[in-house]
């Protein structure tokens, strides 16, 4: 019988209502009580280690996480963690960088609804993630709505549906129907390589998506607050304005000042390609770091990891031409993009 343990963050699937809306619950009363009525075919420990609503887990949980991690893995055929939905899939971006490796499989859930309702989905959700926690296939997954997705690649798309996450780029790595739980063939393989743990990051990373009539100055202005790295949502495959207000001299200037900005698309399907169109090419040429068909949970949680092992703007350019966890899909020799 194999050894799972469950860690508690808080999130939807632990709240109760309160006072101001949904608040989590202290310790994991609920999570023990609906992990005894799955009858679970695996014995299961359960540590509660944080209480916060998803919107409050902040980098200093990842970190936190990990470490829970770390310290159970060698006790452990696998390990699920609760969260809430709202952070759910930049911690599975972010662990999936810093665990890398990790021999167990770490499987992340949560819940559209508490599991004091009736009507909750946590249950099921639970039962999908104990299934994949078992499967002894290492790597950092979610589990939702009956479906196992890459920690790199999973996105929330929906406020209540219980359908929440999707796989973008990248096919589900497993499914729940008749049969159990089916594995599909772009599952990880198991790593090679020593689990040797990389828990540093960067927090002054930024996010900017554009919209037309973008104001370069928004750049050149994070350079002064003491931002070390710049995520782009760019238009399109990788468009920008190059006329009237140039986003290019802006990233060309975070360039001279070592700073990486890294340009993905805001299209939530498909790849970026700034070889595509002048624009892009013109970025390619001032400094941006392609960002290819990464999330932008992946791309931001990348670039936060990437400033953490690596301060120097070479270094994370090459971080970000390898494909660490699955996270994009990088061209092939003769490919532009």
């Amino acid at each position: 019988m194999r050894k799972i343990l469950i860690l508690t963050t808080g999130g939807t699937i632990a709240s109760r209502p309160a006072g101001k809306g949904l608040e989590p619950e202290a310790g994991a009363t609920m999570v023990r009580a609906a992990v005894d009525a799955l009858k679970p075919a695996c014995e299961v420990d359960i540590q509660p280690i944080a209480q916060l609503d998803g919107s409050d887990v902040q980098p200093e949980e990842w970190q936190a996480f990990a470490r829970a991690v770390i310290e159970a893995c060698p006790d452990y055929d696998g390990i699920v963690i609760t969260h809430g939905t709202d952070t759910l899939a930049y911690t599975a971006a972010m662990l999936s960088y810093m665990l890398r490796a990790c021999p167990i499989p770490v499987v992340f859930t949560g819940a559209q609804a508490p599991l004091s309702r009736p009507l909750s989905d946590g249950s099921e959700n639970l039962r999908c993630a104990l299934a994949m926690a078992q499967s002894q296939k290492p790597g950092v997954f979610v589990a939702f709505d009956r479906k196992v997705i890459l920690g790199t690649r999973a996105v929330k798309v929906r406020t209540t549906g219980f359908d929440a996450f999707k796989s973008v780029n990248y096919p589900y790595v497993g499914e729940v129907n008749a049969r159990g739980l089916v594995l599909n063939a772009h599952l990880p393989k198991r790593p090679s390589q020593l689990f040797s743990p990389e828990l540093r990051l960067c927090k002054r990373v930024f996010l900017i998506k554009l919209i037309p009539g973008f104001n370069p100055d928004v750049v050149d202005l994070l350079a002064s607050l003491g931002y070390k790295g710049v995520v782009i949502e760019a238009f399109g495959a990788g468009g920008m304005h190059v006329i009237r207000r140039d986003l290019t001299d802006s990233l060309e200037r975070l360039t001279r000042q070592g700073i990486p900005a890294v340009v993905c698309s805001q299209c939530l399907y498909e790849h970026s390609d700034l070889n595509l169109y002048k624009p892009g090419q013109l970025a390619l040429e001032k400094g941006a770091i392609p960002g290819y068909d990464m999330t932008t949970e992946a791309a931001v949680t990348k670039l936060m990891w990437a400033l953490g092992q690596e301060a120097d703007l070479e270094a994370v350019r090459k971080i970000f031409a390898t494909n660490f966890a699955g996270e994009a899909t990088l061209p092939q020799a003769g490919e532009s993009r």
